[in-house]
């Protein structure tokens, strides 16, 4: 079954990862192939159903690539059949309060601890029921991941964090650029200075954080400031950057 993201090592190297957005799974071979750390499955902008999910979890399996889904938006019946298919670590958009998070993290988790439904026994995450201490260990094998995108958050962020079930903190510097007035700016030394400041808060809380950007001069600066997950690009970038200098190098003939 899909493999868990741990965080919790802090002497280890940042992870890097990439992100998936054409909803492809051969495209999620490939990248499995090259050996990133983490690839983030994106099923809040890219144009995946949950089957398409499904076979791009299938196809990174058997790699050492760990993968991670972001959902659409925080819905309890939505998380729990993400979790029924296997995606065990998540990242949830949009999270502005420590209260949004309690009820996420309760979404995740079988009673007493929360209010996730039983159904495991006729899903993929169990092995269709052959994995019999599947539900004995189910809580504890998720890695939750929230993420923030709003100015609010960034004030909230130390609450958001501290919830009990948190596994880490996810920055998104397009949305938290927006939420300033600066839409469409995210390398705005103002909104990185933002992020870093709260990535250097977390930080000192020992709370693992993580950020997608393809400012490597800014990744640089997260990970300096203790950020562990590293998204450094996307089956977009790479296909359009690598086709825009392919063909630029022909025409400057």
């Amino acid at each position: 079954m899909n493999k868990k993201l741990y965080l919790d090592d802090s002497d280890r190297d940042p992870l890097i990862g990439a992100w998936v957005d054409l909803a492809s799974p051969l495209i999620c071979e490939m990248l499995g192939s090259m050996g990133f750390d983490w690839i983030l499955i994106d099923a809040e902008h890219a144009p995946n159903s949950l089957p398409q999910v499904l076979s791009q979890l299938q196809a990174i399996a058997a790699y050492s690539t760990i993968p991670v889904v972001r959902l659409p938006n925080h819905d309890a019946s939505l998380i729990k059949r993400y979790l029924d298919i296997g995606a065990t670590n998540l990242l949830i958009p949009f999270v502005d309060c420590a209260k949004q998070a309690k009820e996420i993290v309760s979404a995740t988790r079988y009673p007493p601890q929360g209010i996730r439904g039983v159904g495991a026994g006729l899903a993929r995450v169990s092995r269709w029921g052959t994995n019999t201490n599947y539900l004995l260990k189910a809580n504890q094998e998720i890695t939750l991941l929230l993420q923030v995108e709003t100015n609010v958050a960034l004030n909230n962020v130390e609450e958001i964090a501290s919830v009990e079930g948190v596994d880490g903190i996810f920055f998104g510097p397009a949305d938290i650029a927006a939420s300033v007035g600066k839409l469409g700016m995210a390398d705005d030394p103002f909104v990185q200075q933002m992020i870093l400041d709260a990535i250097n808060r977390l930080t000192d809380l020992s709370k693992p954080t993580g950020v997608f950007s393809i400012n490597r001069e800014f990744l640089e600066a997260c990970s300096s400031a203790g950020s562990s997950l590293i998204g450094a690009t996307s089956d977009v970038n790479l296909m359009v950057s690598g086709g825009k200098t392919l063909l630029a190098s022909y025409k400057e003939k």
